[in-house]
């Protein structure tokens, strides 16, 4: 009877409802958690049966001293974020997570990393920065998808052998800051795609000049090493990294006619005039890439004091239960036309991917006029009160009898038959006895999907902050692909927008003197604030964006997380 009761009291009520749910995301993070870990002697063994599982995070558990290798029953993660805790080390069985994209150590107390990494063939981002490594596993070319790799803050003294490959053709950041790095091979410059990289504070006394052969390298950092080159080590101390590379590149043609200087003089002249036409057509190529190149900066959760969480009542399960949120900082409405671009991109994502508001619905708000904490929830036709945009305030049975009015003279004016948009998410509603909607912390609605949101929140041009909700009844992922698609659609208007030097408020829409664009942001940057969604019990359904998201290939549109 005692052990019985044991059991029951082991039962983590966020894996049940993970079960229940038959949920793809799960995150378990600090004290509470760790007290369970503390107590139990480590993970509960159930979380092993959460198969569908694709992300999974346990962070800021420091009784978490290692994983069991039932970890490999979760065949279909992308994602394993085991960061901020006291892992000693991680079983090899990790090999047979065959689709494990992204794989974050980071914070741990690691000496060795698992030979079976190795084997991890989709794995594009790896992070085992803060631990205490001396090397990295032989046989890292075999992760050919490899983009990013952190391995900052350890005491690793150099790479693999294999490491220097041309298999490696994605990879882009290297971070190998503050470790013991005494050699960097000249064979560098097989590494195609690399753009970041940073050997900062390490033990390195050469830089090779191949490493002015990488074509796409943008940013290097070397601080911190005393080289013998006492020119070389003071530009790297102060000069911008295409100065470095051409003084390495000098280097590498000073050596190539070190020896008989009148032996083939002529072919290496021609050499260099060869190699000078490649590295402009490279350097122009580069240039029309980082021009194109979008930037996106995920700010986590877990790193803002001002992080939001949005409550989900159980009640919208039968309604429209689905919703993702997330904050957008750096969007610039001011110059211009900015806001209207903005405002008919979003009319034109309803018509196109939300299939005219019938799969997905998007609504924005300016944060600073939202009074968290936030709900979604649902409520009867004659008890929801909203302001609309543009209109004053009623209930949603009066509102919906003005728009079904309107969009019968619609049809009359037009002399269609057919039903119009406008019919079209109307009829979404019909027959529901409750409706959804997002309220405030004064029981305010200011959102009414998938009809409209409210004139209380209504973003205008000097919004700096937009809160972003996208709610369906078709499924979670659907949210995602729309919240993505409407990201990059901002990340592509902010980019015009600094690229073309409007005047605030030259579309007539601006309060007061027009001023000149040169006091308007210059840059592109959107910082992207994670938001959660919670059940009633304050249990995670599911934080956007996550490492998961955006994972469609975009050559020009960057994701920093």
């Amino acid at each position: 009877m005692m052990a019985s009761s044991m059991d029951a009291m082991e039962k983590w009520p966020e894996i049940e409802k993970a079960a229940a749910g038959k949920r793809r995301e799960l995150v378990l993070q600090g004290s509470v958690i760790d007290g369970r870990i503390s107590s139990n002697g480590g993970l509960t063994p159930d979380i092993y049966s959460l198969a569908l599982l694709n992300y999974l995070e346990v962070s800021q558990c420091p009784s978490l001293t290692e994983i069991h290798e039932d970890i490999q029953r979760l065949t279909n993660l992308q994602s394993l974020i085991l960061c901020r805790n006291k892992l000693a080390s991680v079983p090899n069985v990790v090999a047979n997570l065959k689709s494990l994209k992204v794989l974050d150590l980071s914070v741990n107390n690691l000496s060795v990393l698992p030979e079976g990494i190795t084997q991890l063939k989709e794995l594009n981002t790896l992070n085992v920065s803060c631990n205490n490594l001396a090397v990295l596993p032989e046989g890292l070319s075999q992760c050919i998808k490899l983009s990013n790799i952190n391995i900052s803050k350890n005491n690793i003294t150099g790479f693999p052998s294999d490491f220097y490959s041309e298999r490696l053709d994605l990879l882009s950041t290297l971070v190998a800051s503050d470790n013991s790095i005494e050699l960097l091979s000249g064979d560098i410059h097989k590494l195609a795609a690399l753009k970041v990289l940073d050997l900062s504070n390490n033990k390195l006394s050469e830089i090779p000049f191949h490493l002015s052969d990488c074509p796409k390298l943008k940013e290097i950092n070397f601080k911190g090493n005393k080289l013998n080159d006492k020119r070389l080590e003071k530009m790297v101390n102060g000069c911008q990294t295409k100065s470095i590379l051409d003084y390495l590149r000098g280097k590498g043609r000073q050596g190539e006619d070190g020896g008989d200087a009148d032996k083939g003089r002529n072919t290496d002249k021609g050499k260099r005039q060869q190699r000078k036409k490649k590295d402009k057509v490279a350097d122009e190529q580069d240039e029309v890439e980082e021009l194109n190149k979008m930037v996106v900066r995920v700010l986590h959760f877990s790193d803002s004091s001002e992080a939001l969480t949005v409550k989900v009542s159980a009640e919208v399960k039968d309604v429209r239960p689905y919703l993702v949120c997330c904050i957008v900082r750096g969007m610039n409405l001011k110059p211009g036309n900015a806001l209207k671009r903005f405002l008919v991109a979003q009319t034109k994502l309803h018509d196109d991917l939300c299939g005219r508001r019938t799969t997905a619905t998007i609504a924005t708000h300016d944060v600073q006029l939202l009074k968290p904490p936030l709900i979604y929830e649902v409520k009867p036709p004659t008890q929801l009160k909203i302001a609309p945009l543009g209109r004053k305030e009623m209930t949603a049975v009066e509102l919906i009898r003005h728009l079904q009015l309107e969009a019968d003279e619609l049809r009359k004016q037009k002399k269609r038959q057919n039903v119009t948009g406008l019919h079209k998410y109307l009829q979404i509603l019909q027959g529901k006895s409750l409706y959804p909607c997002l309220v405030d912390a004064e029981g305010h609605v200011i959102s009414f999907p998938p009809i409209t949101n409210s004139e209380k929140t209504k973003i205008k041009k000097t919004t700096k902050e937009l809160f972003l909700e996208v709610t369906s009844a078709t499924s979670l992922q659907t949210c995602k692909d729309v919240m993505d698609a409407l990201i990059v659609k901002m990340a592509e208007l902010n980019k015009f927008t600094s690229e073309h030097k409007e005047e605030v408020g030259s579309d007539g829409e601006g309060d007061g003197p027009q001023e000149p664009a040169a006091s308007c942001e210059t840059s592109s940057e959107l910082v992207i604030q994670q938001v959660r969604t919670v059940d009633q019990d304050g249990n995670l359904k599911v934080v956007y964006p996550s490492k998961t998201d955006f994972s469609e290939e975009l050559s020009n549109f960057s994701v920093i997380w």
